[in-house]
C-alpha cells in the first residue's frame, strides 16, 4: 500500500476522532503520531522532534508570558475599569468584546478569555441578567483578536514557522495584522450590531443560587443520642453512607466550622449543614440516623409561645370589658411580636453559605478532572475540596455526585479553604467563575512585566532574535525576576496543546513527504481549473475550518503550499487563508478551547454555536479573502 494511502487512512481516522470528541485531542494526536511511526510513515528516531519545533517553543513561551500579565496585575487594572460600564447591554458588549479582541492580540487568546470570563459573569450578576448573552460573543471575540498578531493564536505561529521552512523567511510579528485587524474589526462590528441577537438566551443562570438552586437544598440535620453518626468523623460518615454528600459546616455550641476543616468526631447535639435533596435526606435518616428538627432551645421557645398564646386566650373574657380602641392595638402588637420572633427563628434555621468559601469553577479542556469521578480524583483528601454540586448545559445535574464523570465546560460548586482554593483549582485545571477579588498587583512588577514583553517585541521587530528565542528569553526573565513564581510558570503551560502540536507536526510532515498533500492539491486544482483562483481559496478556507484550530493549521499548510505551486503563485495568500480559517472555529463548542470554556457558564447546548458562528464565519470569509489578495497578491 502506498505511503500516501496510509497517510490518508491515519488522517481520516484522526479527523473522525477529533470530530467525535470521545477522546481528548492530545491523546488522538499522540495516537496518530505513534501509528505513523508503526506504519513507517515517520522515522522512529524523528518521532518526537516535533516537541522541539520552534512553533511549540513559541506557544509555550507565550503561555508563560500571558500568565505573567495576570500575575503582575496588568489585566486586573483593565478589568477594574470594565466593571464600571453600567447596565446597558450595548456598552457591556462594546467594552467586553472590544477588550478581549485587543488583549488576544498581545497574549494567548484562551488566556485573555480566561481573565475576562469572571468579569463578564460578575457584570451579569450585578445587573440580574443571563450571562449567555455576553459569553459567546466574548469567546468569539477572543478568536477574532488572535488573528491580529503572530502570538495571538497557535495557528499563526504554526503558519509562520511553516512559511520559514518553505521560503526561508518566517512571517513576522505583525505580518498578520493588516488582514487580521480588518477581519477582527468586521467581526466585532457584526457581533456588536447584529450577532448578539442570534445568541440563544438562557434564562436566569447568572447567580450561584439560580444555577445550582442551592438554597432549596441547604438543610440542617441534628446528631441525636442514638444516631449512627454519633462518634464518627465526617469521612467515616461518608463511608457509612457510601455517598459523597457534602457537609458544608458543623455547628457545635453555636460555633460554626467549615466542613472541609472539621476533623473531629461528631457528638450528640451537633448540627450538620448539608446540601441534600429528598432522596439524600432519606438516605441520611435511614443510614446515619440524622434528623431534621428543632433543638431544645427552639422547642422551649415554641412552648413559651404556646403558653403565652393560651394565657392570652384565657384572658380573652377580661379583655371584653376594656376599651374597644385598645384591643386592636394590643392585638397588632402581639401579632407583630409573634411575626418578629418567627422571622428570627427562620433566620436562625436558614443558615447561609457566607464564610464557607464556596466557589464556582469551570472545567477546562486540559483539566485532569475530565472523564474522572470525584472518588477517582480524591478531591477532599488530595486537594481539600468538597464537591457541592455540578451544573451542565446551564442546569444542575440531579444524579449522585460520586457517579458524575466530569466534562470540559462543566461548572462546579466547590468548598474549600480560602488560602488553598486558588492553588487547588489551578492544579485541577479549573477556571474560577466567582467574583474575582481584583487586585492592582505590585506596580513595580506591572512595569517590569510590560518592559520584558516590550523588549521581546523589539528584538523580534528588528530581527535581533528569532521569535521562539526572543519570547523564550522573555519568559525566562519573567520567572527569574519574580514576576511569576516558577510553579505557576509550569502550571501556565497548556499540556494538551503542547502535546497536540508536538505530535501532529511530524504527521503533517508525513502528509507532505508521502505525496499526500500533492494529491489533494492536484484534486483541488483539477476541480477548480475552470474557476478563478479565488474559488479555490474559498474551498481551502472551508476545509481549514473543520477540526481543531492547531491541527487544521498543521495539516492544511502543506496542502496550501502544494496548491500555490500548482497555480504557480505566491504561497503567502494560501497560507494566510489557512491561518485565518483555522483560527475562526466558531461552529461548535469543540472547535476551540474558548468555545468550550463558556459552554457551561453560559448554559449553551452543542447546537447553539452555529446560530451565531455560521453568519460570523461568512462575514470573516467575505472580508478575509479580498483583504488577503489585496495585502498578499498572487
Amino acid at each position: 500500500m502506498a505511503d500516501s494511502t496510509l497517510v490518508f487512512l491515519v488522517l481520516g481516522a484522526t479527523l473522525v476522532a477529533f470530530v467525535w470528541g470521545r477522546f481528548r485531542y492530545d491523546l488522538v494526536a499522540l495516537a496518530a503520531l505513534l501509528g505513523s511511526v508503526i506504519l513507517g510513515l515517520v522515522p522512529g528516531d524523528e518521532a518526537f522532534l516535533g516537541f522541539g519545533h520552534p512553533a511549540v517553543i513559541t506557544v509555550a513561551a507565550v503561555l508563560v508570558l500571558s500568565r505573567g500579565f495576570e500575575r503582575s496585575g496588568v489585566v486586573d487594572v483593565i478589568a477594574e475599569q470594565l466593571l464600571r460600564v453600567g447596565e446597558r447591554l450595548f456598552l457591556q458588549l462594546l467594552v467586553l468584546v472590544g477588550t478581549v479582541v485587543v488583549l488576544s492580540g498581545i497574549m494567548n487568546n484562551v488566556g485573555a478569555l480566561a481573565l475576562l470570563l469572571p468579569v463578564a459573569m460578575r457584570l451579569a450578576r450585578e445587573h440580574d441578567a443571563s450571562p449567555s448573552i455576553l459569553l459567546m460573543p466574548l469567546a468569539f471575540g477572543s478568536l477574532l483578536g488572535g488573528l491580529t498578531t503572530l502570538i495571538g493564536t497557535p495557528p499563526n505561529i504554526i503558519i509562520a514557522s511553516y512559511r520559514g521552512s518553505v521560503t526561508g523567511d518566517n512571517f513576522g510579528l505583525f505580518s498578520f495584522t493588516p488582514v487580521g485587524a480588518v477581519v477582527a474589526l468586521a467581526g466585532f462590528a457584526f457581533i456588536l450590531l447584529v450577532g448578539w441577537r442570534l445568541v440563544p438566551q438562557r434564562a436566569g443562570k447568572a447567580s450561584t443560587e439560580a444555577m445550582f438552586d442551592t438554597a432549596n437544598y441547604l438543610v440542617e440535620l441534628r446528631v441525636g443520642e442514638e444516631s449512627k453518626a454519633n462518634g464518627l468523623t465526617l469521612r467515616e460518615l461518608q463511608q457509612e453512607l457510601e455517598e459523597t454528600i457534602p457537609v458544608l459546616a458543623v455547628v457545635r455550641n453555636d460555633k460554626r466550622r467549615a466542613g472541609h476543616a472539621f476533623f473531629g468526631t461528631l457528638r450528640e447535639g451537633d448540627i450538620l449543614l448539608m446540601e441534600a435533596g429528598p432522596e439524600e435526606m432519606k438516605l441520611l435518616e435511614d443510614k446515619a440516623g440524622l434528623r431534621l428538627g428543632k433543638d431544645a432551645e427552639e422547642e422551649a421557645e415554641a412552648e413559651d409561645d404556646g403558653g403565652e398564646a393560651s394565657q392570652i386566650a384565657e384572658k380573652g373574657g377580661e379583655a371584653e370589658g376594656r376599651s374597644e380602641s385598645s384591643t386592636p392595638e394590643k392585638g397588632e402588637e402581639e401579632r407583630d411580636s409573634k411575626e418578629a420572633k418567627k422571622e428570627k427563628q427562620e433566620e436562625k434555621r436558614g443558615m447561609d453559605t457566607e464564610g464557607l468559601q464556596l466557589v464556582e469553577a469551570v472545567v477546562r479542556n486540559d483539566s485532569m478532572m475530565v472523564n474522572r469521578t470525584v472518588l477517582q480524583l480524591r478531591l477532599h483528601n488530595q486537594f481539600g475540596l468538597h464537591l457541592v454540586a455540578v451544573a451542565r448545559d446551564g442546569g444542575r445535574l440531579k444524579q449522585r455526585l460520586r457517579d458524575i464523570r466530569f466534562r470540559p465546560g462543566d461548572v462546579l460548586l466547590l468548598q474549600g479553604g480560602e488560602s488553598e482554593l486558588s492553588e487547588s483549582l489551578a492544579t485541577l485545571g479549573c477556571l474560577p467563575l466567582a467574583s474575582r477579588n481584583l487586585t492592582l498587583g505590585q506596580p513595580r512588577m506591572l512595569l517590569v512585566s510590560l518592559g520584558i514583553f516590550a523588549a521581546a517585541i523589539l528584538a523580534m521587530l528588528f530581527d535581533l532574535l528569532p521569535a521562539a528565542v526572543a519570547l523564550s528569553l522573555a519568559a525566562l526573565v519573567t520567572l527569574l525576576v519574580g514576576v511569576l513564581p516558577l510553579r505557576e510558570g509550569y502550571q501556565a503551560l497548556d499540556g494538551p496543546v503542547i502535546v497536540l502540536l508536538g505530535a501532529m507536526i511530524p504527521v503533517g510532515q508525513a502528509l507532505e513527504t508521502s505525496g499526500g498533500a500533492a494529491l489533494i492539491a492536484e484534486a483541488m486544482l483539477a476541480w477548480g481549473s475552470d474557476w478563478p483562483v479565488i474559488v479555490t481559496l474559498v474551498g481551502l478556507f472551508v476545509l481549514s475550518n473543520i477540526v481543531n484550530n492547531a491541527a487544521a493549521a498543521l495539516l492544511m499548510a502543506p496542502i496550501a503550499a502544494s496548491l500555490a505551486s500548482g497555480f504557480d503563485a505566491s504561497v503567502d495568500p494560501f497560507l494566510m487563508v489557512v491561518a485565518v480559517s483555522a483560527s475562526c472555529a466558531f461552529l461548535t463548542p469543540i472547535g476551540h478551547q474558548s468555545n468550550t470554556l463558556v459552554m457551561g457558564p453560559g448554559g449553551y447546548r452543542f447546537g447553539d454555536y452555529w446560530k451565531l458562528g455560521l453568519p460570523l464565519s461568512l462575514v470573516v470569509l467575505a472580508v478575509a479573502i479580498p483583504m488577503i489578495l489585496l495585502v498578499w497578491p498572487l
